[in-house]
C-alpha cells in the first residue's frame, strides 16, 4: 500500500482545508515546490495534487504550479485533480508530465468523458469521488447530490480507471481518523482499486487501511496529519512495505 502525501494548491500556495471549506484554510508553505521536494526527500513514491481554485472555478488555476513540480522532479509521479472538465485539460496535464490525471465532478455530471479520456489516455485517469453521508459531492465539494458513492464506481468498472480516489468529506481534514468501513465498502463496490483519503491522523490509521488493504486498497493520502507531524511519512510507507 502507498502512503501518498498531499498538495493542495490555493493561490499558489501550499494549504489545508478542513471538510473542504475554502474559508478554513491554513497554509502550510508559500513554496509548494519545495514542499514537493520535502516529501521526496522522505521518501514519497507517489504525490497527489489538487487544484483548489481550479476545483470551483472549473478549470485549472494553479497551473503553473503543476508544471513547476513535474518539471524538477521528473522522477516522482504525479496525479492532479481539480479543474479537470475536458479532454483538452487532461492532454494538456499529461504533456506537461503528469502522471495521473483525476476527473471529479465531471465523471458525476459527464460520466461518459471518463469512458473517452480512458480511451485517449490509457492507464492515466483516476476518478475521484468525494462523498458525504456516502452520497457524492461535486464543484469543490459545495453541492451535495442524491447519488450514491458506490453506485457511481460501478459505473466506471467498464472504461479502464486506474483508480477511484474516495474521500469521506466528514473527515476531511478534521484529524478524526480515516473511515475504514465507509472506504472497504467502496473497495467491495467495484473491482477499480481505492485510494483512501480524509480523515487520516496517525499510524493507527495506517495500520487499520494496511490490514484491509488486500481487499482493494491500493493507496492512502494524507495531508494536514504530515503537515502537523501526527504522522511520520517515512514510517508510515515503512510500515505498509512490511
Amino acid at each position: 500500500m502507498l502512503v501518498i502525501p498531499a498538495i493542495d494548491l490555493k493561490d499558489g500556495q501550499c494549504v489545508r482545508l478542513k471538510q473542504g471549506l475554502m474559508e478554513e484554510t491554513t497554509v502550510f508553505s508559500e513554496d509548494p515546490v519545495n514542499m514537493a521536494s520535502n516529501w521526496a526527500q522522505e521518501g514519497a513514491r507517489r504525490l497527489h495534487v489538487v487544484d483548489l481554485n481550479g476545483a470551483f472555478a472549473g478549470t485549472p488555476v494553479n497551473r503553473n504550479v503543476v508544471h513547476e513540480i513535474t518539471a524538477n522532479y521528473p522522477g516522482l509521479p504525479v496525479q492532479i485533480g481539480g479543474g479537470i472538465r475536458n479532454i483538452e485539460t487532461i492532454e494538456s496535464y499529461i504533456i506537461a508530465g503528469v502522471s495521473w490525471v483525476i476527473i471529479g465532478t465531471s465523471a458525476v455530471e459527464t460520466p461518459e468523458m471518463v469512458a473517452e479520456a480512458c480511451r485517449e489516455f490509457p492507464g492515466k485517469i483516476i476518478v475521484g469521488l468525494d462523498a458525504r453521508n456516502g452520497l457524492v459531492a461535486t464543484d469543490g465539494w459545495a453541492k451535495v447530490t442524491d447519488i450514491k458513492a458506490t453506485e457511481l464506481a460501478k459505473r466506471f468498472e467498464q472504461d479502464g480507471v486506474e483508480s477511484i480516489v474516495y474521500t469521506d468529506i466528514a473527515r476531511d481534514g478534521m484529524m478524526q481518523g480515516v473511515n475504514v468501513e465507509a472506504t472497504l465498502e467502496m473497495a467491495h463496490a467495484s473491482t477499480i482499486p481505492i485510494i483512501a483519503s480524509g480523515g487520516i491522523t496517525n499510524m493507527d490509521d495506517i495500520k487499520a487501511l494496511k490490514k484491509v488493504s488486500d481487499q482493494g486498497i491500493m493507496a492512502a493520502i494524507t495531508g494536514r496529519a504530515i503537515y502537523e507531524g501526527t504522522l511520520d511519512l517515512a514510517e508510515a510507507q515503512a510500515h505498509c512495505d512490511d
